[in-house]
């Protein structure tokens, strides 16, 4: 039977989207939900997880079918990034990192010989991505980067740190953006296709962390790190529009994310308030406990109406829709964590309890306020579009 927030959800997804969304929460629900407490308690990176999604095809759904992917719809991407993201915030992170940010730049911006070189490892698993954006100094001024690319004899040298790196300490593939000239800002960035494992100069340390213990975040430092010229991705002092296009689609995928991070709050609140009893009767037959359970189905639905609305834009082939993955970004990410918040509510003291999930879900959902530009970056794009004052 079909409920209400199921119908709502898939009333306009096609039959084959209806299908993806049950094989890939099936999947989750089954092969990764029993496990996530227990890694996050070992602070244990799920490689072993992450190694069950390649026979599915959820490691290269942005990747074409010629170089090993199982390309699909960037609005079926979405509800994979939702449906993983629901039960595991790293291993649907493994996804979008690898699609939007790595694997989608190559796709878009790479030579043929790059794509061949990473494509098919990367879906089919023996390749983990890591995009090593962030820096000490600020995340979200990537047109200001103190990380330096030098120009030496068949090559480039990278100096410089990386923090709050997702999947560091795992991957095959780093996408490193960097200056060539400082004084340019945004007009110096270039990108690069780093093997870290092929790379000298590279030190990666853990990044101590409240929680997403087991994503071992990571600090990472380049020193006089040498990449060949084949490393370049683009051009030089043209790497900022491989990196928006990137952060176009990698919001996105973040946007789905928190819808289904939002989801998952929704799902574990509303049967615990028709279990758990207080002065003689069910907390959910309280008015104040109805009014959070209804304002948490709307915030969901509200999120993604608009995740799935950009995706379709994208899937009309509209090449850059900032205002839209800014808003998809904002108001997700709002979801999640207000859902998580209302959430604890509903459990009350419980929710801080190590037997419950809600309490983590409010860090994770937190965390992704700040992950691909700050609710406060994304409020400025879409106002500035708005009034002008920026294109698209």
């Amino acid at each position: 039977m079909t409920t209400p927030m199921e119908r709502m959800a898939d009333f306009d997804l096609s039959e084959e989207q209806r299908l993806v969304r049950r094989t890939v929460r099936e999947f989750a629900e089954a092969e990764i939900l029993p496990y996530v407490d227990q890694y996050e308690r070992e602070e244990k990176y799920p490689l072993e997880l992450i190694q069950k999604l390649p026979p599915l095809g959820l490691m290269g759904p942005m990747i074409s079918a010629e170089y090993g992917g199982s390309f699909t719809d960037v609005l079926t991407y979405g509800v994979i990034c939702e449906e993983l993201a629901r039960v595991d915030w790293v291993v649907a992170s493994v996804v979008s990192v690898s699609n939007s940010l790595v694997a989608g730049s190559i796709g878009r911006f790479g030579t043929e010989a790059q794509k061949r070189r990473w494509l098919p490892g990367i879906a089919a698993g023996d390749v983990i991505c890591s995009a090593c954006l962030t820096e000490p100094g600020g995340g979200t001024d990537l047109g200001n980067l103190a990380t330096t690319a030098k120009k030496v004899k068949g090559g480039y040298e990278l100096t410089g740190t990386k923090v709050f790196i997702s999947h560091a300490a795992h991957a095959g593939l780093f996408f490193v953006v960097a200056s060539l000239d400082r004084q340019l800002k945004h007009k110096g960035v270039t990108a690069f296709l780093v093997d870290p494992r092929a790379t000298e100069g590279i030190t990666i340390r853990d990044f101590p962390m409240r929680t997403l213990k087991r994503d071992n975040l990571a600090e990472v430092h380049f020193e006089n790190a040498f990449v060949p010229d084949e490393a370049l991705l683009g051009e030089e002092k043209k790497g900022f529009p491989v990196l928006g296009s990137a952060l176009d689609t990698g919001r996105f995928s973040v946007a789905a994310r928190c819808v289904g991070q939002a989801q998952r709050c929704l799902d574990l609140a509303a049967p615990y308030a028709m279990e758990r009893e207080a002065f003689g009767q069910k907390i959910g037959e309280f008015q104040m406990i109805q009014q959070k359970i209804a304002d948490m189905a709307c915030r969901t639905q509200q999120a993604r109406a608009i995740v799935y609305q950009l995706g379709r834009m994208k899937d009309a082939g509209i090449p850059r829709c900032s205002m839209e993955s800014s808003m998809a970004k904002l108001l997700a990410s709002q979801a999640a964590t207000q859902n998580a918040l209302d959430g604890m509510q509903v459990f009350g003291g419980y929710s801080c309890t190590a037997e419950y999930e809600i309490g983590r879900l409010l860090l994770e959902a937190k965390s992704l306020e700040f992950g691909e530009g700050t609710s406060e970056l994304h409020t400025k794009i879409v106002a500035e579009t708005v009034l002008g004052l920026r294109k698209q």
